[in-house]
């Protein structure tokens, strides 16, 4: 079953203190203050580190990094101010989660496409894939509704004519292997390879994990006219804070772009 956050005021404070975030300072710190920006460990810190190593300075960009490891808090913070802006996750997604929790967090510029992929500690292709075979996805609306799109491209499954970004097993209207499915959240995918035949896994996911999606997945999303691209993100009326607007610029940089091509060697790809 897919599961719902419902998130309370209470509850976004608490996730706030649990993670060492203060609400002073993030969002309300003024143009000459300091950025804090919510990110995934991998990639999407990373790359914010390295433009706060080696590029920030010289903008005059005072940059600060939180992690986050969940596809939630990052939103709740920068919706409440604890945080001055996020890089995590993608149009649908967001879109997705404004329309569910109220917000009104709007992306400012895109960075980088991490390929859905397929991975397996069983089978070496997908078509190995056997009669019954259970393949777990991520039961977040968008990512389940992605990863069902992935499998369908490679003919595993048939999703019903019209199936937009809210798909789930329920939409699938041929299923000739018979496949099972294990709706899990997107973290808990790639620590399930030894448990099921086969997982879907999102880039970031995969990427700490140490599989390699350009190497390592049975079938990867195409980056082709793909909508899932990773961007920078604030809450509405942000998107011109001055400190905002050099991040954005940094983070599409030619510098950057090199430092993703060097660094992932194809598992994480520029979308500038």
């Amino acid at each position: 079953m897919r599961n719902t956050a419902k998130i309370t005021t209470a509850v976004l404070a608490a996730g706030a203190l649990t993670l060492g975030l203060s609400a002073c300072g993030a969002g309300d710190s003024g143009s000459d203050g300091p950025l804090v920006v919510a990110a995934s460990p991998v990639p999407h810190a990373e790359i914010l580190t390295y433009v706060k190593d080696h590029l920030a300075k010289k903008e005059g960009l005072d940059l600060q990094v939180k992690e986050f490891t969940d596809y939630v808090t990052p939103n709740t913070a920068t919706q409440d101010g604890s945080v001055g802006a996020n890089y995590f996750q993608n149009k649908p997604y967001l879109d997705d989660f404004n329309k569910k929790n109220g917000t009104d967090i709007v992306p400012v510029v895109t960075v980088h496409l991490e390929p859905l992929g397929l991975y397996s500690h069983k089978v070496k292709k997908a078509d190995d894939l056997k009669s019954g075979a259970t393949v777990a996805i991520p039961n977040d609306t968008v990512n389940e509704a992605r990863a069902l799109k992935l499998l369908a491209a490679n003919g595993l499954i048939t999703l019903k004519a019209g199936v937009g970004n809210e798909a789930t097993p329920s939409d699938i209207s041929k299923n000739p292997r018979n496949l099972k499915f294990k709706e899990l959240e997107a973290a808990q995918t790639p620590r399930s390879l030894d448990d099921v035949d086969a997982a879907v896994v999102n880039g970031n996911y995969a990427i700490e994990s140490d599989l390699k999606p350009s190497k390592d997945a049975l079938v990867l999303e195409s980056p082709k006219n793909n909508p899932y691209g990773n961007f920078l993100a604030v809450k509405k009326g942000q998107e011109n804070d001055p400190r905002v607007k050099k991040l954005a610029k940094l983070l599409t940089s030619p510098e950057v772009k090199k430092f993703i091509q060097d660094k992932y060697a194809g598992s994480v790809l520029a979308s500038f």
